[in-house]
């Protein structure tokens, strides 16, 4: 018996700490829950009609989920018997990068994570790059199903696939040379064309260029493997990743939907398509006014995207300086800047939002500034005990016994490491800044009403809830889904600076 419950707590400990089992598992469950969600939408409940494209696309889904829950359960066989994967299971792998074909970016995460035994940062990261862009290319190629495309679109489409298979390429290279703490220079070679091709929006690229230029250029340095510890961590982290990769597919979408894109069909009205159902050209219908509620939905994430972000970022830098600025001097300073941001503390952010909006107007700048004025409290007041705490440190007293400045001291030795718990705070509170310009441009306060942006498309399908819901349902998925995306990737990011993981 007792060598029983040891054996099961050993299988316990091995599947929890086996990346492989735990990415399987959830891969063939968001898979189920797509399958299911494509299995009732493919049942027109109105006509008692079964939609054929709708039906296939369910059933091949339900194939590559029964096969991920096959692997899954292989998975689990070869940790309890061999103690680790076999490679016969591995080369299972191959097969469910098929499922890429369909968009699966569940099973296609797992794929690639099973198939390579050693994964380093720097394949993970190829991975998601490689992953992001084929998203923005199947994006985009449903264009193909519309009346009209832009006139950039073709030439927009070749250069996409030309950087998707570079990105292959780096995959291959990564899986083959890169190894932990062992860049080769190389990749050199990579790594400035990952920069070139972050131009298409992708921030996994831009991150990964910048990682193997930095590890090749500074081997050795611990403050470098410190920051590789953190990387790594991150990267293991599954809902952090994928949290990761929402974001950055909106990001490259938003930046490559100016190419392969039509804005007319955005904002221009064509009555003779109003409120059509979803169809292969208008994949999620069409709105009162016959716009495409997709195309309307892509340009919209470009509005939340640069509002949250940059709602965020302002606060950040202004909160941050008085906070740094507040904590060192402390007394007098101290006092005066703190009790002056209790001040604006006191104002609930959204009230305060909503009155800067109604005295000067709603537009997308006043927008910004209403939001970040309400979060520089708190941001403030993050920096300003990071600081107490820093401050007390070794290496900052050895700086004023060799005379730096009071600036130098803060903005060289303080801030640089208060920033962890800051950026930590920044990726959290994005997603709260996201739902706050929903609700403002709602409300009618917050973007213009004639430019696509997800609160002003969710509150035209708002009226249309008993009779045609999709107009409603698609702009609040999308909401939620970014929300839980900045979410995710903050709770990874924390978790992976946590000091206490070390």
């Amino acid at each position: 018996m007792v060598n029983a419950n040891a054996e099961r707590r050993e299988l316990q400990l091995k599947l929890k700490t086996s990346q492989e089992y735990r990415q399987a598992g959830f891969a063939w469950a968001g898979s189920l829950i797509i399958t299911v969600a494509l299995l009732l939408a493919s049942y027109d409940w109105e006509t008692q009609t079964v939609k054929p494209y709708v039906a296939l696309a369910s059933l091949v889904y339900a194939v590559f989920t029964i096969l991920q829950v096959l692997v899954t359960l292989l998975i689990r066989r070869d940790l309890r018997i061999y103690g680790e994967i076999r490679s016969i299971t591995r080369a299972l792998g191959y097969v469910l990068l098929l499922s890429l074909v369909t968009g699966n970016v569940f099973l296609g995460t797992a794929a690639f994570q099973l198939i390579q035994k050693r994964k380093s940062p720097e394949y993970t990261l190829a991975v998601y790059t490689l992953l992001t862009q084929l998203g923005v290319i199947a994006v985009s190629a449903i264009n193909l199903y519309k009346p009209y495309v832009a006139d950039t679109f073709l030439t927009g489409m070749f250069i996409l696939l030309a950087v998707a298979g570079f990105h292959l390429l780096t995959v291959i290279v990564t899986a083959v040379f890169v190894r932990r703490r062992q860049v080769p220079k190389g990749l050199l070679w990579v790594a400035y064309p990952l920069l070139l091709t972050s131009l298409t929006g992708n921030l996994f690229a831009l991150v990964l260029g910048i990682i193997l230029i930095v590890r090749i250029r500074n081997s050795g340095n611990p403050a470098v493997a410190g920051w590789e510890d953190v990387l790594e961590r991150l990267t293991r982290n599954t809902t952090a990743m994928l949290g990761l990769l929402f974001i950055a597919f909106l990001f490259s979408v938003s930046v490559c939907s100016y190419v392969t894109f039509d804005y007319g069909m955005a904002v221009d009205n064509n009555y003779s398509l109003i409120l059509q159902p979803p169809s292969l050209a208008y994949p999620l219908g069409t709105d009162n006014f016959g716009r495409c509620l997709f195309t309307r939905i892509i340009f919209g994430a470009r509005i939340s995207l640069i509002v949250g972000v940059m709602s965020t970022v302002l606060p950040l830098f202004l909160g941050g300086t008085l906070g740094a600025i507040s904590g060192y001097y402390g007394r007098y300073t101290d006092n005066i800047i703190m009790r002056a941001l209790d001040v604006l503390y006191a104002i609930p952010g959204i009230l305060l939002a909503i009155a800067i909006i109604a005295a000067f107007g709603a537009n997308t700048v006043n927008l910004i500034l209403a939001l970040s004025v309400g979060a520089i409290p708190t941001y403030a007041r993050t920096m300003r005990a990071n600081v107490l705490q820093v401050s007390t440190f070794e290496y900052v007293d050895a700086a004023r016994a060799f005379g730096s400045s009071n600036r130098a001291i803060i903005f060289k030795h303080i801030v640089p490491n208060s920033l962890a718990p800051m950026i930590v705070k920044a990726t959290l509170t994005i997603g709260g800044a996201v739902i706050s310009t929903s609700s403002l441009s709602f409300l009618g306060l917050g973007i213009e009403p004639h430019i696509p942006e997800w609160g002003n498309i969710l509150k035209l399908g708002s009226t249309y809830l008993e009779t045609n819901s999709y107009l409603a349902i698609f702009p609040g998925l999308a909401i939620i889904a970014l929300v839980l995306s900045f979410n995710f990737f903050g709770d990874g990011l924390r978790d992976a600076l946590d000091p206490k993981m070390d």
